[in-house]
């Protein structure tokens, strides 16, 4: 039996849907400003007196929600994680001490899952926030802190499925996180130890050291090497460039192939010249605990390829821009 070919929708009417569903959800978001009163504040006080973690819980589509937000909340500061509400019935209560808060979500404020768990937390007076589009609700009366994330419709055209109400929630949650990010005054540095192995976290907490190459790698010549001796060197170790050092190893220049066309357009003699006659002195270097960003800039604005890595004078290390692009800095 071969298949009925799909009837094609018009074009219009689809992006007629989404621009309503769109519309829907931008205005439920837009709502929330006016909710950011004395409520929001209390809840923000509240995490930050918490001494333990922030316990976010949720059921269904707001437990989504929920580990998205608690993930939000420890990237940026706040120690946070997520507990599944059937989960803690049957065992994981333990998982809520005394010195943590609760941040419940629940759009009907009557999630049965989290109901069972106000007794407990009364018991071992742990802060409740709740986030419900159902103020008058049962986890609303017995919350600490109720923030009101209600919706007048759902995005769904039947007004069923959770769509504009899980938005508002996550909105409220971002600005939950963000407050408290401010409060607490977490600078991008934290951000990226929280995310070592991110873009950013390779950006703010890689340093020069990281990534240099030392030893034997290290091309370097006395100022009184041949010029022919130095253009060995600088093959036999790749980085396209020799550092020029004195017998204490302090860096007096270097010697690029800048350097080399320049020589051969003076016609200097290869074989007879010695290294120092035609080596950049003063050329730039760097610490070895400098920010590997910093390198990246140094090099940008003076369009040098490699970099020597100088501590107290002397030469410790060198790396180039491959270096850094291996490294994920560039």
């Amino acid at each position: 039996m071969s298949a009925t070919p799909a009837k094609p929708f018009d074009s219009r009417a689809l992006l007629a849907a989404a621009h309503r569903a769109l519309g829907i959800e931008a205005r439920a978001v837009t709502a929330l400003q006016s909710r950011l009163d004395e409520r929001f504040a209390a809840a923000c006080q509240a995490c930050l007196a918490c001494e333990g973690r922030i316990v976010v819980t949720g059921m269904g589509k707001s437990g989504h929600i929920a580990r998205k937000i608690a993930a939000t909340l420890a990237s940026t500061g706040t120690p946070a994680f997520f507990l599944h509400p059937a989960e803690a019935v049957h065992g994981d209560l333990g998982m809520i001490t005394r010195p943590d808060a609760v941040l419940a979500l629940s759009n009907t404020g009557e999630t049965a899952e989290l109901v069972v768990l106000v007794p407990h937390l009364k018991r071992l007076g742990v802060p409740l926030i709740v986030m419900t589009g159902a103020p008058s609700s049962t986890l609303a009366r017995a919350a600490t802190v109720v923030l009101d994330v209600s919706v007048p419709e759902e995005a769904c055209p039947l007004n069923l499925a959770p769509t504009a109400s899980t938005t508002a929630t996550l909105a409220m949650g971002d600005a939950l996180a963000v407050t408290l990010l401010e409060a607490r005054g977490f600078t991008a540095e934290d951000f990226a130890r929280s995310h070592p192995g991110g873009t950013l976290g390779r950006r703010l907490l890689l340093r020069v050291e990281d990534i240099m190459r030392t030893g034997a790698d290290l091309p370097r010549v006395s100022p009184d090497t041949p010029l022919h001796e130095a253009l060995l060197e600088i093959s036999r170790k790749g980085f396209g460039m020799t550092v020029i050092v004195d017998a204490d190893d302090a860096v007096l220049g270097v010697f690029t192939d800048g350097d080399l066309r320049r020589a051969l357009d003076r016609q200097v003699d290869v074989r007879g010249a010695a290294i120092r006659s035609v080596m950049t002195a003063r050329c730039k270097t760097i610490g070895p605990r400098e920010l590997a960003t910093e390198a990246v800039n140094l090099m940008e604005r003076h369009r040098i390829m490699a970099l020597p890595v100088v501590e107290a004078g002397k030469l410790v290390g060198l790396f180039n821009v491959h270096d850094l692009l291996r490294a994920g800095v560039m």
